[in-house]
């Protein structure tokens, strides 16, 4: 590199990392790209790995083969502990740092358990390929180990699923583990009926998917409860432990809790000691630059700011594209000295959820659509941004062996950590 070569650095390979870098291709920029993971996660999909509907290759792709042809972006495997503002380095774990001239900040979110971290081992959340892949652990286990039950009690417990939160995330994974125990699992077991399995969704709120239009949120309850999901809205968690949860005043006995409740965003306001708002995102600028830091970006999950009518723009893939796409076009005007865009603003194409197999609600704002129609478009937009032709190929026929013979060809129980309390013969 020489010495007047400007220095991109971009921490967090995720959506609006990965299309940063995408966009910024042809730039006399040299690019450093950071992750403490070596792949960039189809996150949309994720609880479709935890419920065994998919595998971990078909929704994650390595980062380095990603930007194999890229000759000006270096890919670095490393953890992220602050950032020399001063200096202008980022600091990385064993000592190490990395100079920038520019940097971008899209570190992401963990999942938000409101002032009880303690809840954690008991009701893991789904972020990343890691969790996935606990879940479904989790998930199968517990049919295995209420088909050596001879405890009615105790068998119940395992048969019992909870998910804490009714956002997309939670109404997806409701949906499917339902389906997953009434239609998929019967014929595999002899000593248990798995269609006699409960999945209960709590919400606080008033209704599943409060960010849909209220009439696809009662579409969506029905739905779920079609299929058996027991749907309990208005009533908080107030304990989680190994042994089930507490809500709304009531002790529900259940060995797999999933979270699905709330995010909080990753420590950058603390690294650069700038404000942030309540989930720990970073308050930017229009330009979405970090106030007072003219050369740091912040964007996707890391990032807090308004739509133009006013409501915040939303964690979601979308978003972060739109977001990469926009500083990458800020960067170019900068190295070529031209005047800059103007201000970010975020165009809402949608949201999407499924329910079922068969079954999705969509809202494009000026269209609403549900049911099989709204499903198979739901299919169709997911396989489109999946990266390679053979990715989009592998999940389609998963989804349609799925769709045609209700098998799942991804329940394999992989090594991992049991629920606490429990052990691998529990």
């Amino acid at each position: 590199m020489t010495d007047h070569q400007h220095r991109i650095v971009v921490i967090g390979a995720g959506f609006g990392g990965l299309e940063t870098v995408y966009r910024l291709k042809g730039t006399s920029a040299s690019i450093t790209l950071i992750d403490r993971r070596n792949h960039h996660l189809f996150q949309p999909l994720l609880y479709q790995v935890a419920t065994a509907s998919l595998a971990t290759s078909e929704i994650a792709w390595p980062i380095r083969h990603l930007l194999r042809n890229r000759l000006e972006v270096t890919t670095l495997l490393a953890t992220v502990t602050g950032v020399d503002s001063n200096e202008r380095r980022v600091l990385l774990q064993g000592g190490d740092s990395v100079s920038y001239d520019t940097l971008v900040i899209s570190t992401g979110a963990r999942h938000a358990y409101f002032g009880h971290d303690e809840w954690e081992p008991f009701a893991p959340g789904l972020k990343t390929l890691e969790d996935s892949t606990t879940i479904r652990r989790r998930l199968l286990l517990a049919f295995e180990r209420a088909e050596r039950e001879t405890d009615p009690k105790r068998q119940s417990a395992h048969l019992t699923f909870v998910i804490v939160g009714a956002g997309p995330t939670g109404v997806e994974l409701a949906g499917t583990i339902a389906e997953l125990a009434k239609v998929t699992m019967p014929p595999d077991f002899r000593n248990i009926d798995t269609r006699k399995a409960r999945v209960v969704l709590i919400e606080a709120g008033p209704r599943v998917l409060a960010g849909f239009a209220e009439d696809l949120s009662d579409y969506a309850q029905r739905s779920l409860e079609n299929i058996g999901v027991e749907v309990m809205l208005g009533q908080a968690v107030s304990e989680c432990t190994a042994d089930g949860v507490v809500y709304g005043g009531k002790i529900l006995e259940a060995k797999t809790i999933l979270w699905a409740a709330g995010v909080r965003a990753s420590p950058a306001a603390e690294w650069l000691g700038v404000p942030a708002d309540r989930a720990g995102r970073l308050v930017v600028s229009p330009d979405l630059t970090v106030p007072g830091h003219p050369d740091i970006f912040a964007i996707g999950d890391t990032a807090a700011i308004s739509a133009p009518d006013g409501s915040p723009v939303p964690g979601i893939a979308p978003a972060a594209k739109q977001q990469g796409r926009y500083i990458a076009d800020v960067i170019r005007h900068r190295l070529r000295k031209a005047d800059a865009p103007a201000p970010f603003s975020y165009k809402h194409d949608g949201s999407l959820a499924q329910i079922g197999k068969r079954r999705a609600v969509i809202d494009f704002g000026w269209m609403k659509l549900r049911g099989a129609l709204a499903w198979w478009i739901w299919g169709i937009a997911h396989i489109y941004f999946l990266i390679g032709v053979r990715n989009r190929l592998s999940v389609a026929i998963s989804w349609w062996w799925i769709y045609t013979r209700d098998q799942r060809s991804a329940r394999l129980i992989t090594q991992g950590r049991s629920a606490p309390g429990q052990t691998e013969s529990s």
